[in-house]
């Protein structure tokens, strides 16, 4: 497997294009159980400046990440293994997810990529916006589990619902460039990948 170079300072102007997602050293993330603010009241009172009141955790976030509008959004949302953070400045809500699944969210890029490791939905921005690629998702043991031709959002990422405890490699094709990187499911791993480059 093609081991990616880590790339060099990118320049101001890139930065900023590319820029707003978490950490590379993520703090632990807290349950939803123990998370001020856990209640469905508080996450709708967030989430009614985006139109998204009364949503689940899994809906909010394919809602946000696929959203048209402009970055950044009129609040925090942060994918973690297994709940969603939501902000606005003054409290902190954490959202529950799928128990069985794992939200990906992946930005391939050419040129010019940032660091990441929770998928902010609302900074998070990638180099492709609204192009076209073909995914593959296979698990080490040969599974199949993503492979689809499909459309990155206008943030520049995409993402993917797949199963828990799972290691493999994600392979993104575009217009003839691909790329590969490994990735998993377990345990502490990163929800946002910016790592994959795409190469002639």
């Amino acid at each position: 497997m093609r081991i990616l170079r880590p790339l060099v300072l990118l320049g101001l102007a890139a930065a900023t294009v590319l820029a707003g997602c978490s950490s590379t050293d993520p703090g632990p993330a807290p349950a939803a159980s123990s998370t001020q603010g856990t209640d469905q009241a508080s996450a709708d009172a967030i989430l009614e400046r985006v139109g998204l009141a009364g949503a689940d955790g899994r809906t909010v976030v394919d809602e946000l990440d696929a959203s048209s509008q402009a970055r950044p959004l009129p609040l925090t949302a942060s994918v973690r293994e297994d709940v969603l953070l939501l902000g606005d400045g003054q409290q902190e809500v954490a959202m529950p997810l799928p128990e069985d699944e794992f939200y990906v969210s992946v930005a391939p890029f050419r040129e010019q990529t940032h660091e990441c490791f929770y998928h902010s939905l609302a900074t998070c921005r990638g180099e492709l916006a609204g192009e076209e690629v073909t995914v593959r998702i296979v698990a080490d043991d040969g599974t199949v589990v993503v492979d689809e031709t499909t459309t990155t959002y206008d943030n520049g990422f995409v993402g993917f619902w797949v199963p828990r405890d799972l290691v493999g490699t994600l392979e993104v094709e575009h217009d003839g460039a691909t790329g590969s990187v490994p990735f998993a499911t377990t345990e502490g791993s990163p929800t946002c990948i910016t790592t994959l480059q795409l190469e002639a």
